[in-house]
């Protein structure tokens, strides 16, 4: 009764297993999809615009959601292909395993075939006659018994793991194959990203010095900020709200202090920064994002060249020179990459001490939500955009915004 209540435990919980890992996939494929459709909608909306409107700010703004999207598809299939990295790793390790134990059942085997061949067939009534007292003969026979089924027993266990063996190799088939395809796919998306950003880049060209365009894009900009801004409030509140709900539901006080350290509890990632080095300790010293870049926007009021107008930036804009990767400027976790009109993509990264970074107007993503960088990791690729390869970059603490030379380490 308690075996067949194990093994009905066992079976309960492999199809359970089985059963969200299936409705786990059908959500991935689902949202893959959904993501797909979105970009074919906004192909035909482009591709029925006029001549004219085909160069227009709206029109990089289409093909900038665009790429948004596309990344979204690479990132998901990168990450798909690092789990079938790992299951191929796990099943070339069991095949591994499953060889040894073949090779060692066969010499154990085929030792025992060999003393049989030598000596033949050590029976019974042997065990008897050459005993000197019936205990003797008992044990003989006894042991006899026990050597004979041991070798049955490693005659079907060998069997059984020639199976096993031959059915991991049809799974590392099956895994191989699917990451050959994962791969493919990955690369004919990565193609198409890098078509849209040339078709992006040939628009650019037409309106960079239309004063009708770069009003709409500071325009955008403007409200960007804003959302940038809220995004950065909302998350604050969030973390402010757990941290009360935590206090309200301690147990004890030592308790609650240790619950209180941890940052970003409840987020469908982990979040918490509570790990890290301290980001205070930067300021003045920290790694630039754009390694060779130069800061063409400063903190606070600028003044368009061109078209004489006054705006604010809530962080700095910095141009890239002949390296275009981004690095991130201080150890954290990605908690959030999202689309905004005239920044395109936008990562948020958060960092101890409540502080958070922002880097805006990229093109070509390299992490993911919830995915913990390293001080100095490239996250991504500058985007073009009117005014050429320019990063914009924020650094808040809490809701309150800081201007970043004063945290930049001096060129």
């Amino acid at each position: 009764m308690v075996a067949y209540l194990k093994y009905f435990l066992v079976a309960s919980f492999l199809l359970i297993n089985s059963f969200a890992q299936s409705e786990n996939i059908q959500k991935k494929e689902s949202e893959l999809s959904s993501i797909k459709k979105e970009i074919n909608n906004l192909e035909i909306e482009l591709a029925a615009k006029s001549a004219a409107q085909k160069k227009s700010f709206e029109a990089v703004e289409n093909l900038t959601k665009q790429n948004f999207l596309l990344n979204k598809v690479i990132s998901q299939l990168r990450t798909e292909i690092n789990k079938t990295n790992e299951e191929i790793k796990n099943i070339e390790r069991k095949i591994s395993e499953t060889e040894t134990e073949i090779e060692t059942l066969q010499k154990n085997y085929a030792n025992y075939i060999r003393a049989i061949y030598k000596k033949g067939e050590y029976n019974e009534l042997e065990s008897l006659v050459d005993a000197e007292t019936v205990q003797q003969a008992i044990m003989r026979t006894y042991y006899l018994q026990v050597f004979a089924d041991k070798r049955t027993e490693d005659l079907i266990k060998l069997q059984s793991k020639k199976d096993e063996l031959a059915e991991s190799k049809l799974k590392l088939k099956k895994e191989r194959d699917k990451k050959l395809s994962l791969v493919e796919e990955k690369d004919s998306e990565k193609k198409t990203l890098a078509k849209k950003l040339d078709e992006k880049k040939s628009i650019i060209k037409s309106i960079e010095k239309n004063k009708t365009e770069l009003k709409k894009n500071i325009a955008a900009k403007k409200e960007s900020q804003i959302k940038i801004e809220n995004i950065i409030a909302e998350m604050v509140l969030q973390e402010e709200l757990r941290k009360k709900e935590q206090f309200a539901s301690m147990d004890n006080s030592m308790e609650g202090e240790n619950n209180i350290k941890e940052e970003n509890v409840g987020y469908e990632y982990d979040l918490s920064t509570s790990s890290f080095t301290s980001f205070a300790a930067l300021k003045g010293k920290m790694v630039w994002p754009l390694y060779k870049g130069k800061i063409i926007r400063k903190f606070g009021e600028n003044k368009h060249k061109s078209l004489k107008t006054i705006t604010m930036n809530y962080g700095v804009d910095i141009k890239a020179g002949n390296d275009k990767n981004v690095h991130c400027v201080g150890e954290g976790v990605v908690a959030a990459i999202d689309w905004l009109p005239g920044y395109g993509n936008v990562l948020i990264v958060s960092h101890k001490n409540n502080y958070r970074t922002v880097y805006g107007h990229v093109s070509e993503i390299f992490v993911t939500e919830g995915e913990k960088v390293k001080s100095g990791a490239v996250i991504a690729v500058v985007d073009e955009g009117l005014d050429g390869y320019v990063l914009h970059f924020e650094i808040w603490n809490g809701r309150d915004k800081q201007n970043p030379e004063k945290w930049l380490g001096k060129k």
